[in-house]
């Protein structure tokens, strides 16, 4: 082992400074459009349940890690949120005055990147009862569904920073998008050549919402019989 490389590695022993070039070398890389996250936007946006089926069964290596891309997307529609002020948020649950209620809505909204992932535990759920008979485990799933749901909050993103603009009240419009999006993307990854799997996506994709609010409700609930 000498000053500068190790024998075994061959890698610097000590890294050079950290300064602006290192910082543009890393933002290249992440936006990268062979293998970062502009590529990843791409393929989700031509050919969803293609990319992410191969993404499980054979490569891994062409799109950037599905819970980073969900959490770095959520970031960006919560600053995104934040800044025009939208009041249709992505996920909201009344809570009438209820201050447990919301405490957690306020801290859903807060931490979208893992509200999502939470969610799509639920929509997961559902997606397994459906397509019970293909063989994707619940946590394959899971990853199918950071994707999308990622991609929805780009789209929701790209909403909020037009009706900022504007003043036009399209949140309503990104929903409905949201919707048609999920069902295609799923029935795309199970079977694209039956009606019936873009059908039970979206059913899937409804109840695993109702039952995440349902959920947040009871925990609600529950901290305010302990509280009391």
């Amino acid at each position: 082992m000498n000053e500068e490389l190790c024998s075994n590695c061959k890698q610097n022993i000590k890294p050079k400074r950290i300064d602006g070039h290192y910082i543009l070398h890393e933002i290249e890389h992440v936006l990268h459009f062979d293998r970062g996250i502009l590529y990843t936007i791409r393929e989700l946006f031509i050919r969803p349940g293609e990319n992410i089926r191969n993404f499980i069964r054979e490569n891994r290596s062409r799109l950037v890690k599905p819970v980073i891309f969900i959490i770095v997307t959520s970031l960006i529609y919560t600053l995104i949120n934040h800044f025009f002020h939208i009041e249709d948020s992505y996920i909201k649950i009344d809570g009438a005055g209820d201050s447990k209620l919301n405490a957690i809505n306020n801290w859903v909204q807060s931490h979208y990147g893992y509200s999502n992932i939470i969610m799509g535990a639920f929509i997961a759920f559902w997606l397994k009862i459906f397509f019970r008979k293909y063989d994707y485990n619940f946590f394959e799933i899971l990853i199918l569904l950071c994707f999308i749901l990622g991609m929805e909050m780009l789209m929701f993103s790209f909403f909020a920073i037009v009706e900022g603009f504007t003043k036009y009240h399209l949140m309503p419009v990104a929903a409905a998008i949201v919707f048609v999006y999920f069902s295609w993307a799923v029935g795309q990854f199970f079977d694209k050549g039956k009606v019936a799997s873009y059908f039970k996506a979206l059913v899937s994709y409804v109840l695993g919402m109702i039952t995440f609010g349902v959920s947040i409700m009871i925990l609600g609930a529950l901290m305010n019989l302990i509280s009391h």
